[in-house]
C-alpha cells in the first residue's frame, strides 16, 4: 500500500511541476502501446494514431524547449526532431502503401 501512495504522490506532483512535459510523456507511451497493438494486429489505424501523437509529443518539446530550454536543451531538441522526421517519412509511406 505504500510504494502505491508513493507512487500517486510522485504522480500528482509531476503534474503540478511541470505539466507539458507530463502530457508529453504520456502521449509517448499511448504511441508505444499503439505500436505494440499495430505489431500485434497489423492494422493501420493503431499506426497511424500512433504516429500522430509521436508527432504532438515532438511538437510539443520543439516548442517547449525552444521558449524554456532545459538542463539538456540540445539533446533533447535533436531526439524530437528525429522522432518527427522519422514519423513523418512513416506516415508518407503509409499514405502511399494504402
Amino acid at each position: 500500500m505504500r510504494i502505491w501512495q508513493f507512487w500517486w504522490n510522485s504522480l500528482f506532483l509531476s503534474t503540478q511541476y511541470d505539466p507539458p512535459r507530463f502530457v508529453e510523456i504520456i502521449m509517448l507511451l499511448l504511441a508505444i502501446a499503439l505500436l505494440g497493438l499495430w505489431g500485434i494486429t497489423e492494422r493501420w489505424p493503431y499506426l497511424g494514431l500512433s504516429l500522430s501523437y509521436v508527432v504532438c509529443s515532438s511538437v510539443s518539446v520543439i516548442v517547449r524547449e525552444s521558449m524554456t530550454p532545459s538542463t539538456y536543451p540540445r539533446l533533447t531538441q535533436v531526439v524530437a526532431f528525429l522522432l518527427l522526421i522519422i514519423s513523418i517519412y512513416s506516415f508518407a509511406k503509409l499514405i502511399y502503401q494504402t
